[in-house]
């Protein structure tokens, strides 16, 4: 992403390069900071981001990122020029650029206030929205506990292949693609290698991250199946019964009263539920669109797993097929399949993701 901002603005500062500059001129002694007190300066804006610099030394451009948020410039041919400040790529200001101070940048004052103070807005107006800021996957089983257990011919021999192990390889490419993706959240897995875990301790994992004022957490606990017919085959996804009551919040946690406590845990309750079936239903579409009629769909379904049940967030349990079935056991044990499966996954997640940060 990155990459493609420095494009645009290689293109963007040609064009502006082009325009004669000797009307936008400022006096020379205005006070100016160096790269280092710069930096300083707008860190100060979020806590939580770390601002990051970039610079083109042939292109005489570069850029300050500050979480999501950027802005770009070009640097002034002499002390006292003024220019555009680019913010993400959509508010443009007219500052005192940077310039070359004996080898060393040096930022114009009012340059580092306007960027500074945009950063300030634009953090805050973050800070009121909605988003998903922590993504838990967990891999079903592990450790002592394989999970349902397949076959595959290979060189005429029977090999056994076992569901911790389908699970585990998809899960861990599934935090890959999501963590390019989605740097300023938080991935987490119950586990990433082969080891037991119970049930107990994957939904106290999940309850157990802490997220601020109008952030989520999401949890997609991933297996196999097993049928008693070895036709039974296709994916499926499990949500909460949408009649199922939990306590969510506990009157120990909170100043309010029972009766206040309750209403507000049956609001939550709806909530959780509702996501929770449309994460499921967006899960179930990315499938679709990956495998079309390659594999089957077994839809969207009711039940009260126990991660599912005990973890107080939207939740979901996949199935990615069946072990039993010749046709699915040929998809979970190839690269391909498991590289299909993973998109799958991470295309209804993200598709959640834009949904729920949009509404």
């Amino acid at each position: 992403m990155k990459g493609k901002h420095l494009l645009f603005l290689k293109i963007f500062f040609l064009i502006f390069m082009m325009f004669p500059h000797s009307s936008f001129r400022i006096p020379h002694y205005l006070s100016a900071l160096s790269l280092e007190e710069t930096i300083k300066t707008l860190s100060s804006v979020s806590q939580n981001d770390r601002i990051q610099f970039r610079w083109d030394p042939l292109f005489r451009n570069g850029i300050f990122y500050s979480g999501n948020h950027n802005g770009a410039f070009s640097v002034a041919a002499q002390d006292g020029q003024t220019g555009f400040l680019l913010v993400n790529n959509t508010e443009v200001f007219n500052v005192p650029l940077p310039f070359n101070n004996k080898g060393s940048l040096d930022f114009p004052e009012d340059f580092v206030n306007t960027l500074k103070n945009t950063f300030t807005r634009l953090h805050e107006n973050d800070a009121s929205l909605f988003r998903v800021a922590s993504i838990i996957i967990d891999p079903g089983h592990g450790g002592r506990d394989s999970g349902t257990i397949g076959y595959i011919s290979e060189n005429g021999r029977q090999i056994s292949v076992y569901e911790k192990d389908i699970v585990l390889k998809v899960a861990l490419s599934l935090r890959n693609r999501l963590i390019q993706t989605f740097p300023d959240k938080q991935i987490l897995m119950t586990r990433d290698n082969d080891s037991y875990l119970s049930l107990d301790q994957r939904s106290d994992m999940a309850n157990a991250v802490t997220v601020r004022e109008n952030e989520a957490v999401i949890f997609i606990s991933i297996h196999a199946n097993w049928g008693a017919s070895p036709n039974a085959r296709g994916y499926e996804v499990w949500h909460i019964k949408s009649n199922t009551r939990r306590t969510l919040i506990k009157p120990s946690e909170h100043e309010f009263s029972t009766d206040i406590t309750a209403i507000l845990n049956a609001m939550l309750e709806e909530e959780f539920t509702t996501e929770s079936i449309l994460l499921a239903d967006s899960i179930l579409a990315g499938f679709k669109k990956t495998f079309g009629t390659l594999m089957p769909s077994r839809g969207s379904k009711e039940n009260d797993w126990f991660v599912v049940r005990n973890s107080r967030m939207p939740a979901v349990l996949v199935e990615l097929g069946f072990v039993s079935n010749k046709q699915d056991m040929e998809i979970m044990s190839s690269q391909e399949g498991l590289r299909k499966l993973t998109d799958s996954l991470y295309n209804g997640i993200t598709n959640f993701i834009g949904i729920f940060e949009r509404k």
